[in-house]
């Protein structure tokens, strides 16, 4: 075996994506303890931080220690019991995965499919929680496989109306466009570290609120995940009461790292990165239109980070993305599932939001798109990007 050396890649696929260099910097320094006071200190920052970008000022939030699917089970594993009713609205591959979840944990589930591209269905979320009691309402708010935004705040204002709690997929949107646990009265609400907060994969920030943490101390059997109990994972990352007490070590360098990444976020500003990704995602689309390109999203419901292109036809998926691989360094993603070689998923995610970013991904997706018999006008494409940005000719 020999030392790794990573080629050097342009991310801007669904995640990972761009790291910033005093992330990666910061995962370097030396490792301490998990239960150095120096680490405790860091913890409890990351906790603040966490409320603040959630909007959760009375969740508890934590990074667990796995991907954002970690944020996903865990959410469910923690709040549902056998025989629960929930209904998952599904527009996408994620969505589906919630449900595979929410049945392997017991839950009698409710399914509400919508199109894929298209939100989730409010009006028959709706009906289906008047017509039985329900213990959640499960749905993804950023659907990554579709690149399409659900109204959020429609969805839980149904669930609690009908004596519902609320999990919520925010693995795609935080960072990127509005997450407000509190004003949506959302309970529980997960992501990833990977996608718009810019830092390694490998950590999953949930936040939970006190309704839910009183619905899992109140289970009649414990969480079917030993790992992502919640109540367990507390006992290490409260403070209050005393000395934390062991209960897994700690991805320590992964967290220095995922704290310099908020730290960068805060500086920046919550709402001047909402705002960033929302220009830079105008920016692009103008790009997009001028090359002859669709969307699979409707405007009004995209997601700004997440661009869900529709492949010309006749165009090959695996080719124009080698192309890109191979003679740009740059990374985009395919479809899943049913959209598989239909639609390139663009992410304009974190770090990669830039104007920078754009340019490059729109050239060489021009270059590709014209050596594999679509013709694209670059010129065109870079006047349309210029004027986006307010650049005279």
């Amino acid at each position: 075996m020999k030392s790794f050396h990573p080629p050097r890649r342009i991310l801007m696929g669904p995640g990972p994506t761009e790291v910033e260099p005093r992330v990666l910097a910061a995962q370097a320094l030396p490792p301490v303890g998990h239960l150095d006071p120096s680490f405790q200190d860091l913890m409890e920052e990351i906790k603040g931080a966490l409320q603040t970008i959630f909007n959760a000022p009375d969740h508890a939030c934590v990074p667990l220690p796995a991907p954002g699917t970690a944020g996903m089970e865990a959410a469910i594993m923690n709040l549902i019991e056998p025989g629960d009713r929930v209904v998952i609205g599904i527009n996408g591959v994620f969505g589906g995965r919630m449900q595979e979840m929410a049945r392997r944990a017991g839950a009698n589930v409710t399914a509400v499919e919508s199109e894929w591209g298209k939100p989730v269905d409010v009006e028959r979320v709706t009906a289906e929680l008047k017509r039985e009691k329900t213990k959640a309402l499960i749905f993804v708010h950023a659907e990554t496989s579709t690149g399409v935004r659900s109204d959020a705040a429609a969805l839980c204002k149904a669930a609690n109306e009908h004596g519902a709690m609320t999990i919520v997929d925010t693995v795609t949107s935080l960072g990127g466009i509005a997450v407000n646990a509190k004003a949506w009265g959302a309970d529980i609400l997960f992501s990833g570290s990977q996608k718009c907060l810019s830092a390694p994969a490998g950590l999953s920030p949930i936040a939970v609120s006190e309704r839910a943490r009183e619905a899992i101390a109140a289970r009649k059997t414990p969480p079917h995940s030993w790992l992502f109990d919640f109540g367990l994972l507390m006992s290490y990352w409260n403070k209050q009461g005393g000395a934390r007490t062991y209960h897994h070590t700690a991805p320590i360098n992964a967290l220095y790292g995922f704290h310099e990444a908020l730290v960068v976020l805060l500086e920046e500003g919550l709402d001047n990165a909402i705002a960033r990704h929302a220009k830079m995602h105008a920016v692009f689309a103008a790009g997009i239109q001028a090359a002859g390109l669709k969307y699979l999203v409707a405007e009004r419901d995209r997601l700004p980070q997440l661009n869900a292109v529709l492949i010309p036809e006749g165009v090959n998926d695996q080719r124009i993305r080698a192309r890109l691989l191979r003679d740009w360094n740059l990374e985009i993603g395919g479809g899943l599932g049913a959209l598989q070689g239909k639609i390139w998923r663009i992410g304009l995610l974190g770090a990669a939001a830039t104007p920078w970013h754009v340019r490059f991904c729109l050239s060489a997706l021009s270059q590709a798109l014209s050596v594999e018999g679509f013709p694209v006008d670059a010129a065109a494409v870079s006047a349309a990007v210029d004027e986006a940005l307010g650049i005279p000719n």
